[in-house]
């Protein structure tokens, strides 16, 4: 692993060696991230994640703080700092080294995107059938702690924040619950308010992301106890500091620009959404019963969508040998506008920047040329006629537009405007359903310019470190 502080040489490259004393540590000595133990057959290994050692063997020890931990050809030995033994079980992780192969597709972001329909299908599972919509998904104390909740706060980071800012929309709006949305890593160092009838909400794809536990110990340390974790890793240190939690069925994701975290994610705060409101009586039958043929309708508008690949992989030719681009949102499709600009920097290294598109003419409107395109999320909802002003004021001023379009949307296409049509309109889910062109654009941005998709430059998956 490459040192957190210094340039990625073969001096800085772990393990450490001195005198006969071989070290790897994962970050920094500040901040560390919690250990597994690998128990195979042919001798024992320690990661920082699961999925790392799924090649080896599925038999995991994971460690706790304080735990000091020695592994031999024959077996291995847990102590605690002052050198007292200690027990810590062995678990059979539920992935599979099948799971993290690459198998037809060229990378791992495009076999993750195209795996989106199932993973979605896999988190919504137990709602598939005749199953409703129940807080028992969350743990067996979210009826209590739901219907004691006044606020929520929800804490994440990077791609798990802007699935956090899609959530405050629907739960201000269903739910009639006041939602705050932090970046874990600036919410400890301000001086807030704590209200013990908060439920605090972290996001978290591996479960292990530093600032986000940090966040987490520091809300409940303020008195917020009623928290819960919505991940991906059933074994991570987050989910076992939560009281409450929700483990998303994505499966293991391999490339470190996120795509089927994110959707599963939204799935889960979707689901978290209609719980809370009908815990606190503001979920009708007829309501619920609507949401419930959304959300098992879900994976299968998704599939409609990734079928659009070809006419985006046009798109991304037009416009990959750019410089810059703007992209614009209205509504709960900001956040997917957000979420679509990072995809493009993570891994095309184009410079993006995402605005409210009511914001334009507050400064953005002035980078727009010729050079400048600009991608637009443009759901057939209620600030459609809004938006469509706005790309008007993009047009006249010799922007190239690219708009992601609901069918009946009614955006002319013309010269410098580009109109691509997603199958249907999905209500309050639309969110998962716009972001997935953005998703594929970036990729074929990306493979235009030959960058490493899987492993874009000075990034890592799971950032466990400050």
């Amino acid at each position: 692993r490459w040192a957190t502080h210094g340039v990625p040489c073969e001096r800085n490259a772990h393990p450490h060696i001195s005198a006969g004393l071989a070290v790897v540590h994962n970050g920094i000595i500040e901040n560390f991230a919690p250990l597994r133990i690998a128990l195979g057959a042919e001798g024992h290994a320690a990661a920082s994640d699961t999925a790392a050692l799924l090649q080896v063997t599925r038999k995991v020890v994971y460690l706790e703080d304080g735990d000091v931990a020695e592994l031999t050809l024959e077996g291995f030995r847990v102590t605690l700092s002052d050198g007292t033994p200690v027990e810590r079980p062995v678990n059979i992780s539920s992935l599979s080294a099948h799971a993290v192969e690459l198998g037809k597709y060229r990378h791992y972001m495009q076999k993750e995107i195209f795996e989106q329909p199932q993973a979605l299908g896999n988190t919504l599972e137990m709602i598939a059938g005749g199953g409703g919509i129940s807080p028992q998904l969350f743990g067996t104390d979210a009826v209590g702690i739901f219907g004691a909740t006044r606020r929520v706060l929800i804490l994440a980071c990077g791609t798990s924040y802007h699935a956090g800012l899609v959530a405050r929309y629907w739960i201000e709006s269903v739910a009639k619950l006041q939602c705050t949305v932090e970046i874990a890593s600036e919410y400890r160092y301000r001086e807030s308010v704590p209200d013990p009838d908060t439920l605090v909400v972290v996001i978290s794809q591996s479960g292990e992301t530093a600032d986000t536990l940090a966040a987490l110990k520091f809300a409940k340390g303020l008195g917020m106890t009623k928290t819960l974790a919505i991940c991906n890793v059933p074994e991570s240190a987050i989910v076992r500091e939560t009281a409450l939690r929700f483990v998303t069925r994505a499966g293991p994701e391999i490339g470190v620009a996120s795509t089927k975290a994110f959707t599963t994610q939204l799935a889960a705060l979707a689901l978290l959404t209609l719980a809370l409101a009908k815990v606190n009586g503001r979920l009708s039958a007829q309501a619920e019963a609507e949401h419930l043929t959304q959300l098992r309708h879900l994976p299968v508008a998704v599939a409609k969508v990734v079928e659009l690949e070809p006419e985006i992989e046009r798109w991304a030719q037009r416009f990959a040998n750019k410089q810059h681009a703007l992209f614009l949102g209205r509504g709960m499709h900001y956040p997917i506008a957000l979420e679509g600009a990072l995809k493009l920097k993570e891994i095309s290294y184009i410079h993006a920047e995402a605005y409210p598109a009511g914001e334009l003419k507050h400064g953005p409107l002035a980078l727009v040329d010729k050079d400048m395109p600009v991608i637009s999320v443009a759901p057939n909802d209620s600030l459609l006629e809004k938006l469509k002003s706005n790309l008007q004021e993009v047009k006249a001023r010799g922007g190239e537009l690219y708009v992601f379009a609901d069918a009946g949307s009614e955006i002319p296409e013309s010269e410098g405007v580009h109109i691509l049509h997603l199958p249907e309109h999905y209500g309050m889910l639309s969110p998962i359903l716009h972001v997935i062109p953005l998703q594929l654009l970036s990729y074929h941005a990306a493979l235009v310019k030959g960058t490493d998709v899987d492993k874009p430059r000075n990034l890592a998956k799971s950032v466990t470190v400050e």
